[in-house]
C-alpha cells in the first residue's frame, strides 16, 4: 500500500487498527464457506479456524499486506500446532505483487502452505492449496549441473558473484587455450594436447580471443591478451605446463 493509501486508511473508520486487519474479514468469510469456524488473534496467530471435532481440523492463518520472509517464518513457526497453514496477502488487480512470482508459489508448495490472494472489494482467490508436495525431478537440469561441475578445473568462481561474468567451464577452457597461445601461435593439434575440444573452441571463437593465421594455426588477439590480464591466473593454472617446451620455442619463432 502506498503512502497516500496509508494516510487515507489512518483517517478512515479503521483508524487504530493494523493494516493487515483489512484482510481478516475476507479471509474469515472464505474459510467459513469451507465449513470452518474462524476466530481472530488466538494465541498470537492472526486467525485460527476449526472444523469438526474429536479431534478438529486446525487451520492457522497469517495475514500480511505483501509476501515477505517474516510471513513465511511465521508460517513455519505455526506448523507444529496445526493441520494446515494458510498465508494471505493483499493482491494487486494489476498482478504485480510477489505472490504472482512462480518461485513464491513453489516455496509455498514445498512447505505445504496454502496461499490466498485478497483482491480489492474482498474477493479471495486461492493461489496455492495446502497439501504435501515434492518437486518433480528434472534429470536434464541435474545432468547440466553435474557436467558443468566436473568440467571446471578447480574452483575458479566465488559463489554469490553478480557483477563479474561467470567463470563457466567453457570460458575456463577458452582461457586455457588463450594462455597456451600467449607465447606465440600454435596448431590445433598442439592445443588439443592441452584442451581436448580446443579445435571447436578455436573455430567458434565465441569471445573473439583467437585469430586464424592459416589453416590449423591460431594466434592470440588483443582481446585475448586483455582477457588473460583480467582473469586471475588461478582460473587457468596448468595451461603453461600443457605447452610442450620444445614446441614453445619453435612457436615463438617466425614460421615459413
Amino acid at each position: 500500500m502506498d503512502r497516500t493509501a496509508r494516510k487515507a486508511f489512518a483517517r478512515g473508520p479503521h483508524r487504530g487498527l493494523r493494516l493487515e486487519t483489512t484482510l481478516y474479514l475476507p479471509v474469515k468469510r472464505f474459510l467459513e464457506r469451507l465449513g470452518f469456524e474462524v476466530k481472530g488473534e488466538v494465541d498470537g496467530c492472526d486467525l485460527v479456524a476449526l472444523r469438526g471435532d474429536d479431534p478438529p481440523v486446525v487451520v492457522i492463518g497469517e495475514l500480511k499486506l505483501s509476501f515477505t520472509l517474516e510471513l513465511v517464518l511465521q508460517g513455519v513457526d505455526r506448523t507444529p500446532a496445526c493441520d494446515e497453514v494458510w498465508l494471505a496477502v493483499r493482491s494487486s488487480s494489476r498482478g504485480r505483487g510477489r505472490e504472482t512470482d512462480p518461485r513464491v508459489r513453489k516455496l509455498c508448495r514445498l512447505l505445504g502452505f496454502g496461499l490466498l490472494g485478497v483482491f480489492p472489494r474482498g474477493h479471495v482467490e486461492p493461489l496455492v492449496e495446502p497439501r504435501p508436495w515434492r518437486p518433480r525431478r528434472d534429470p536434464r537440469r541435474r545432468s547440466r549441473l553435474v557436467d558443468e561441475h566436473r568440467r571446471r578445473r578447480g574452483d575458479p568462481a566465488a559463489g554469490g558473484s553478480t557483477r563479474a561474468p561467470i567463470m563457466t567451464a567453457y570460458r575456463q577452457r577458452a582461457l586455457i587455450c588463450a594462455a597456451a597461445l600467449g607465447a606465440g601461435p600454435l596448431s590445433t593439434r598442439e592445443l588439443k594436447a592441452v584442451v581436448s575440444d580446443a579445435p571447436t573452441i578455436l573455430l567458434r571463437n565465441v569471445y573473439g580471443w583467437f585469430l586464424r593465421v592459416e589453416r590449423g594455426l591460431y594466434a592470440l588477439t588483443k582481446e585475448g591478451k586483455v582477457a588473460l590480464a583480467r582473469w586471475p591466473k588461478s582460473a587457468y593454472a596448468g595451461a603453461e605446463e600443457g605447452r610442450p617446451a620444445s614446441e614453445s620455442a619453435a612457436a615463438a619463432a617466425p614460421r615459413a
